[in-house]
């Protein structure tokens, strides 16, 4: 079946996360029959600005001869007014949400730009940024200094999603986060790295399909040993039974995104973090 393709449009006063994310979520449940082209319009934050993007959208509706749909978390009223009379769906995101607090709360909100994300000067994104920077350095086992400020450190075999895993908790979590690869010669000892044994309460074992991740190593080094199916199942089983063995908690990341991987982590290990 050929899906029916609409547009839409991601609005947002800030950066637009919110509005991409919550936009993503509702969307989901309609791909079976729908494809989404995808249009960003962040930091609209003026009516100038507003009257731009209501153009757009007005041109997209003509173009498509349907109305595009808008996900906005815009907060100024006056300008959220030049989009809510464009040729959309508008679903503001926002409003409903305020506007029953409001009633329960027996409050008005104070509407201000950008409040949903930190201050670049603030204390939570400078611990933000010092992560990003520790999970850089501690990547791959490349840095074995500090590791005892570490709030995690993930093991598994290379390719298994140990690197994304880290730098989402960091971006997402300010959560500094180490990974190491576990590696044949680790096997063949019988052992842990060295270095992680001091570490051991903050390890976390990352695994993987050995299909699946034959083809991921595929894709990175074809034809190579490093790729083959064999060697690809021998790490896992030795991995997993190292991780078994060492008692650390794991889990197979083949059908989890990293957003599941994450809180999960987050769940077993008691990091108790706002996300951002």
């Amino acid at each position: 079946m050929e899906l029916q393709k609409r547009t839409v449009f991601i609005v947002s006063d800030g950066t637009g996360i919110t509005a991409e994310t919550f936009g993503h979520s509702v969307l989901s449940q309609f791909t079976h029959k729908f494809s989404f082209d995808q249009e960003r319009e962040p930091f609209v934050n003026s009516p100038e600005r507003a009257k731009d993007v209501a153009q757009k959208i007005n041109e997209v509706a003509e173009r498509d001869d349907l109305p595009p749909i808008v996900f906005s978390t815009i907060v100024d009223e006056d300008i959220n007014t030049f989009l809510r009379t464009s040729k959309c769906i508008y679903m503001d995101i926002f409003a409903a949400c305020v506007h029953q607090l409001e009633e329960s709360l027996n409050t008005k909100s104070d509407p201000g730009i950008g409040r949903s994300h930190i201050n670049a000067t603030s204390d939570a994104y400078r611990r933000r940024i010092e992560a990003i920077n520790f999970t850089l350095a501690h990547d791959d086992g490349q840095f074995v200094h500090d590791l005892e400020h570490a709030d995690v450190i993930f093991v598994g075999v290379s390719r298994c999603g140990k690197t994304p895993t880290s730098l989402y908790l960091a971006m997402q979590y300010s959560v500094k986060a180490a990974n190491f690869p576990l590696i044949p010669e680790d096997f063949v000892r019988g052992t842990l790295p060295n270095t992680l044994l001091p570490h051991r309460h903050k390890l976390f074992g990352l695994s993987i399909n050995p299909e699946r991740l034959h083809e991921v190593r595929q894709e990175r080094r074809p034809g190579s040993v490093y790729a083959e199916l064999s060697q690809c199942k021998y790490e896992v089983a030795e991995a997993e039974r190292m991780m078994r063995r060492e008692n650390i908690s794991w889990l197979s990341t083949t059908t989890k995104s990293i957003e599941e991987i994450s809180t999960t982590v987050l769940k077993i290990l008691n990091l108790d973090r706002k996300s951002y």
